[in-house]
């Protein structure tokens, strides 16, 4: 497949490096042109000096997106508008009526488009075999969902654009919350109400630092997570609790540690449940396998994958979670006229 990326940071990088040596990188851009150069000296594609060039290029057929939360709905909309297939990172926008447009933009093509928020927490291989050993029933039916994901900030952080409200939309709850959001979804189902608190206790921004959420889905699963920017030690913790089990991922491999999967199966006596514990390799191989399943949602024509479905309701209960913080009571998203 021939790709273009636009956005040559750190995931645009990832996501470059992601490709199979069947795809082939024509070409890339980014506001800083300096980026844009090496990202092509390594890369080996050619450097445009704006996005609306590199659209243009007929031969391209799909593009990474991996800018700023503030211009990825543009560029989302202009893509697919001229016919191309759309990974974006994660958010699909800043906020609810972003990731609308963007959907929208997709719908309105005369040809199958496929459009992928990239959600990779879901193709790290213990979360991948988590999904596996819930879906083959082992732990029986899924009643709870427990998680958290943090870091410790860093000096400087306030003046990122990730704290800034404008260029990001929202601050933990958005960055890192957003990915627990589709994990929950994926394996507890759709979220029907959620009761949050947002809070900005240690770093000063204008965006939260920290947020804590329960979730209630249609499949009658409670969920909750907390993401915090002083947690102060890299943590990843993802448990999905059975009738007969539980499974618990900890880590992603690098500074959050070894990547596990733990497995208990509740015996019918009581007591300590029968627990097996598997390690993987610490090379991060979730970009490579969300990749694939890109590419395999394109050639299958594949809904709802392939039409951004999970990034709009990833975004529709974080906003939700925002205006029950905000409220300060449980928050309907039915209510709030979502679909969800």
């Amino acid at each position: 497949m021939n790709v273009a990326v636009i956005g040559c940071g750190l995931i645009g990088r990832k996501r470059a490096a992601s490709l199979t040596d069947k795809d082939k990188i024509l070409g890339c851009c980014d506001t800083n042109g300096k980026a844009a150069e090496e990202f092509a000296a390594d890369f080996h594609c050619r450097a445009y000096p704006n996005a609306s060039m590199l659209l243009g290029d007929e031969d391209c057929e799909a593009i990474i997106i991996a800018v700023v939360n503030k211009f990825a709905p543009d560029l989302c909309v202009d893509a697919l508008r001229h016919g191309k297939h759309v990974l974006a990172e994660k958010p699909l926008g800043r906020n609810t009526s972003e990731a609308k447009e963007i959907v929208r933009a997709c719908q309105q093509s005369t040809s199958y488009l496929a459009l992928k928020t990239g959600f990779n927490h879901r193709f790290h291989p213990a979360v991948r075999k988590a999904k596996d050993v819930v879906e083959a029933g082992t732990i029986g039916r899924v009643v709870n969902i427990r998680s958290r994901y943090g870091h410790g900030g860093r000096p400087g952080i306030e003046h990122e654009w990730r704290a800034s409200k404008d260029l990001c939309g929202g601050g933990e709850l958005l960055d890192q919350g957003v990915h627990l959001v589709d994990l929950i979804r994926w394996f507890g189902g759709d979220v029907s109400a959620v009761y949050g608190k947002v809070e900005t206790k240690v770093w000063d921004t204008e965006v939260e630092d920290s947020a804590f959420a329960v979730l209630n889905t249609e499949k009658d699963v409670t969920a909750s997570f907390h993401v915090s920017w002083f947690n102060w030690k890299n943590i990843f913790s993802f448990e999905v609790f059975g009738v007969d089990g539980y499974v618990r991922v900890e880590g992603l491999g690098g500074s959050y540690g070894a990547e596990t999967l733990e497995i208990g199966r509740r015996k019918k006596e009581g007591g300590r449940p029968h627990i097996e514990t598997l390690t993987f390799p610490p090379q991060d191989s979730s970009w490579e396998e969300e990749w694939k399943e890109f590419k395999l949602a394109i050639q299958e024509k594949r809904e709802p994958l392939g039409n951004g479905y999970d990034g709009l309701k990833a975004n529709e209960v974080v906003e939700a979670i925002y205006e029950s913080s905000k409220r300060r009571c449980e928050v309907s998203l039915r209510s709030m006229g979502f679909t969800c």
